[in-house]
């Protein structure tokens, strides 16, 4: 049985309810209120990539963008998908915290909360300093993760149902379940994840168990700090001006650049 991941077109249809046009819009701005010389980027790094709809929408805007994700399914379907919409994009089947591609960017982003597949600080710290490796020196690191509310608090940010339709195509998604306890030692979660997707009057159903590993805003700041080659700038609570205790934030983003 595949899962979620193994069905790039599926895994992208559930990520539908993100508006990525606008968060890029949102990552350029912050480029240039962040970046030392207010520059806009030329070259963009997206890691964990999945279907690099954000590095897509970057080539879209004349950017020089590469997507990296460790899942070949994922890295040929982002190629399929850039080629289709007459896009040039460069597509990297690495590991985030272990790549070396022999040059720096302007701008790298891990979108998605994907730094949940990293399972120890290691591993983190690992990602970091690649991350630092790959910057320029006026370059910054937008780094999204889910809010601590969402494990952490009686009320989460996100929902863990949702449902999405593109193209004529229904999908009904449960990315786990009451069940589904985060391990008080481990911190990690096995995530069940359900979709339905209805096409043409047929249903198909994907069912997959995720592990999931929890990062708290400390233990971000420890990594950080374990690493030594990266310094906070800013933090948000979505991608908007709200800050990360504000009630309406709903994720924690973290920009960073070189120390």
């Amino acid at each position: 049985m595949s899962g979620i991941y193994d069905d790039p077109w599926a895994y992208e249809l559930a990520c539908a309810f993100r508006d990525v046009t606008a968060e890029v819009d949102v990552l350029l701005d912050w480029c240039g209120r962040h970046r030392p010389d207010g520059a806009p980027p030329r070259t963009v790094l997206e890691l964990a990539a999945g279907p690099a709809e954000h590095a897509r929408e970057f080539a879209r805007r004349g950017l020089r963008a590469t997507a990296l994700d460790l899942h070949p399914a994922m890295c040929a379907h982002a190629d399929r998908a850039a080629r289709a919409a007459g896009l040039e994009i460069e597509v990297v089947q690495e590991d985030m915290t272990a790549f070396a591609l022999g040059r720096r960017f302007d701008l790298v982003v891990t979108m998605l909360d994907s730094t949940s597949h990293l399972m120890t600080l290691e591993a983190f710290t690992a990602h970091l300093d690649r991350v630092a490796e790959h910057l320029a020196d006026d370059g910054l690191y937008v780094l999204e993760m889910s809010h601590p509310r969402d494990r952490l608090g009686d009320d989460p940010s996100v929902s863990t149902a949702w449902t999405v339709e593109r193209d004529g195509v229904r999908a009904t998604v449960r990315w786990g379940e009451p069940t589904d306890r985060l391990d008080p030692v481990t911190q990690i979660a096995d995530d069940h994840v359900t979709m339905v997707i209805e096409e043409a009057g047929t249903i198909r159903v994907i069912r997959d168990m995720v592990p999931y590993r929890f990062w708290s805003a400390t233990e971000l700041d420890a990594a950080v700090r374990l690493s030594g080659a990266l310094e906070a700038v800013a933090r948000h609570g979505d991608f908007a001006d709200v800050d990360l205790r504000d009630p309406k934030a709903w994720r924690m983003i973290t920009v960073f650049r070189r120390r």
